[in-house]
């Protein structure tokens, strides 16, 4: 299974009132990076066959936006199991439920998402692996028996950087007379 682990772009800052944190949207420069991000894995030729969020506003709209760009046609799932709540059992379990799909994206929060992807890297009697997920970040981990294997991490600067330099034409700018 090749479990792509993204943490939700850019959404201003934190509310002091937790039930309106819940529903903070992605700001601005959230959606910008959102689309870019999007962009990056269509070029990267990459599709989900499944996409699970956070059922926050910020996860579920970060997770649509990619969906929606990347051509993901199927709805996409709520989970508590990645909500800010969550536990390493409950992630766990999550893939578990969905070990059939081959390309799963999960979309959902620090420090969740840092937590949940050591736990795949390293085995459990070993010190947590230390991963920094930026907002708007994806990991790309392969899972096998035994400890997962992380491919690729991508942080906002990296995407940014992919973007502009797939939207430029490589050819050569020539006049014709």
């Amino acid at each position: 299974m090749n479990l792509y682990i993204l943490r939700h772009a850019s959404a201003g800052l934190r509310r002091k009132n937790p039930l309106l944190d819940l529903k903070r949207p992605l700001d601005k420069e959230g959606k910008k990076h959102s689309l870019q991000l999007a962009y990056v894995l269509n070029a990267l030729n990459i599709q989900f066959d499944l996409i699970v969020s956070s059922p926050l506003k910020r996860s579920l709209q970060t997770a649509t936006l990619i969906g929606t760009e990347t051509g993901y046609e199927a709805p996409i799932l709520q989970s508590e199991s990645l909500a800010p709540a969550a536990t390493v059992k409950d992630f766990q379990k999550l893939l578990r439920d969905f070990a059939s799909h081959e390309n799963i994206l999960v979309v959902g929060h620090n420090p969740n998402l840092t937590t949940f992807l050591g736990s795949l890297l390293v085995p459990a009697s070993s010190p947590e692996a230390k991963i920094r997920l930026r907002k708007g970040s994806i990991a790309r981990v392969v899972l096998t028996r035994g400890p997962a294997t992380l491919q690729a991490l991508l942080d906002p600067r990296t995407v940014r950087a992919l973007y502009a330099t797939s939207t430029k034409s490589s050819r050569r700018k020539t006049s014709r007379k």
